[in-house]
């Protein structure tokens, strides 16, 4: 038979397992995103996003996913340790969505905010008047890496092709910026390096505009 003594006991060590327990429970990861909010498309250069004047032609694009590296393409947030190429997953610090898919998704904002364009890479090219051009974007990360606390680095190779008549525009964005701070400092430093490309990809756009 359990005894008063043993019977309190036991409900004095419950609270203190339930304590330990909670002590050793991991801590909720983070999600990060590189698009903008939700209720719309994000400022350019601190300006408004630009939008289509009434009655003014549609501008089209197509942004297709962006190709990265397989090492890149993990749900955590993957970035250099110490100079001798060793890389860490942080297992607390995510992608809201797939790598590919948060590129593109953000590289799209940005271009239709600078174009006043629409993007039909949702649902398609059917629908559109047959003398609309449209300019397919196609994008490939050679190389995106951060240090936390210190620099972010990247090189993205892009392709414009005008549809129907095939005319391309290509180039190569690379940049280094500086990632101060903990993980909120890389993702900022990713998405100034995703805001420059956009603009280099508008520029190459225009030139086949003229």
């Amino acid at each position: 038979m359990m005894t008063r003594k043993m019977i309190s006991s036991a409900m004095l060590a419950l609270p203190l397992a339930a304590a330990l327990l909670a002590g050793c429970a991991s801590p909720e990861p983070r999600y990060y995103t590189l698009a903008g909010s939700a209720n719309g498309a994000p400022a350019v250069n601190g300006a408004p996003a630009a939008a289509p004047a009434p009655g003014a032609r549609p501008l089209w694009i197509e942004v297709a996913p962006v190709r990265v590296p397989e090492r890149l393409n993990r749900p955590q947030l993957v970035v250099r340790s110490g100079q001798d190429g060793e890389l860490r997953l942080l297992d607390q610090s995510r992608w809201s969505a797939p790598l590919p898919d948060e590129l593109r998704d953000a590289l799209s904002q940005q271009l239709q905010a600078r174009l006043g364009a629409l993007d039909t890479y949702q649902q398609g090219l059917s629908g559109l008047p047959d003398e609309a051009p449209v300019y397919r974007i196609t994008t490939e990360v050679v190389r995106l890496e951060a240090s936390v606390g210190e620099r972010a680095s990247a090189t993205i190779n892009w392709t414009v092709r005008r549809l129907p008549d095939g005319k391309v525009s290509a180039g190569r964005t690379q940049a280094e910026l500086p990632a101060p701070g903990a993980v909120d400092g890389v993702v900022a430093a990713y998405r100034q390096i995703v805001s420059g490309t956009a603009d280099d990809i508008a520029a190459g756009m225009a030139s086949l505009r003229r």
